[in-house]
């Protein structure tokens, strides 16, 4: 099988990339290149993959209309060119803006929609297209997409290896922690107040984004929060995560949009790290309240669990995310829509 993956063109994919999109697409193409199939992705220069890459420039710059113009002119441009020279199976959709530079009619085409759906521009889900398909990743995404292909919703998964294999979380205090994009509505001010409010340390990871609103949201509710114990400490890689959530007495997810799922918070769970958040979205699925950590309606509720985190099983939180958030499960399940996908162009 060839499968190209369109990458979301104003992220790199790599393995230190914060987007679960990108997280997504690597965890497939890894598995396509482990299983002998032929892995082709579109994404920026910069990007770290085991197939092979077609490269189109790195963003330089501020995020606005003239880049976003440029950004997906080249991927139309790389899509044109692997569809006319590699024999193409099917080519899945990852970004935001897939309908910018949807492939000619022809070669089947997945979109797995990684955000809410009221985020997409009106009418691009009901598109006249032949042979197009959309994923829902959660439960809760699914229920607003019911048609969405020949196969039900595939929910994301983590590697549970990647996770598990590292000593017993230590018996501490710890602190609390949140890691993500750090945009508007992440809500990680939230999670900030909370944590001081119960006077817990607060360690914040992420990457700011080079649009003009995350980094005016970062200017003006991260930065006059940071102290000696509220840090915030940039990007954090998969073995920083791990060093990470091995201190860390919770997850904070202070997400104030509908969570489409939260690699993240699977991740935290995998590590034995129970995690605080809003019921939004598919992390009311995620999270088993009481067992796994908390489900919290407001800023003070968010403070209170955060105290009663170490309460909680790092082993039930572990085996939890072992039986319902593995990768194996949510890739076995792509590789049999990609075979229902490529026999619509029979």
């Amino acid at each position: 099988m060839r499968v190209l993956s369109v990458a979301y063109p104003f992220a790199p994919v790599r393995a230190d990339t914060p987007g679960g999109a990108e997280q997504i697409l690597l965890a497939l193409d890894n598995a396509l290149v482990r299983a002998g199939h032929e892995s082709f992705v579109v994404g920026q220069k910069s990007s770290k993959i085991s197939g092979r890459l077609l490269a189109v420039p790195d963003l330089k710059g501020r995020i606005d209309n003239e880049a976003a113009v440029l950004m997906r002119e080249a991927c139309r441009a790389a899509i044109r060119e692997a569809l006319k020279e590699l024999k193409i199976d099917i080519v899945h959709m990852h970004g935001l803006d897939f309908h910018d530079y949807m492939p000619p009619e022809g070669v089947p085409v997945l979109v797995t929609l990684h955000l809410p759906l009221a985020w997409y521009p009106s009418g691009a889900l009901r598109t006249q297209r032949p042979c197009t398909f959309f994923n829902c990743v959660s439960v809760s995404q699914a229920r607003s997409l019911p048609e969405a292909g020949p196969f039900e919703h595939i929910d994301n998964g983590v590697d549970m290896d990647a996770w598990q294999q590292r000593a017993k979380k230590p018996v501490q205090s710890g602190y609390a922690l949140s890691m993500g994009r750090i945009c508007p509505e992440k809500g990680f001010h939230i999670a900030m107040d909370a944590a001081l409010n119960a006077r817990v340390p607060f360690v914040l990871a992420g990457a700011v984004f080079r649009y003009g609103a995350h980094k005016e949201y970062f200017k003006k509710m991260i930065a006059p929060r940071l102290s000696a114990r509220c840090a915030f400490i940039g990007v954090a890689g998969p073995e920083r995560k791990k060093k990470l959530f091995s201190g860390a007495r919770c997850l904070v997810v202070p997400s104030l949009v509908p969570e489409t799922s939260s690699l993240v918070a699977m991740e935290a769970l995998a590590s034995g790290t129970p995690v605080v958040a809003f019921p939004n979205g598919a992390l009311a699925e995620i999270i088993e309240d009481g067992r796994t950590g908390f489900l919290v309606k407001d800023e003070t509720e968010m403070s209170l669990a955060i105290r009663e985190c170490l309460s909680l099983s790092p082993e039930a939180c572990r085996l939890a995310a072992a039986k319902r958030f593995s990768s194996a499960f949510m890739i076995e399940k792509y590789f049999e829509a990609y075979g229902k996908i490529a026999a619509c162009r029979a």
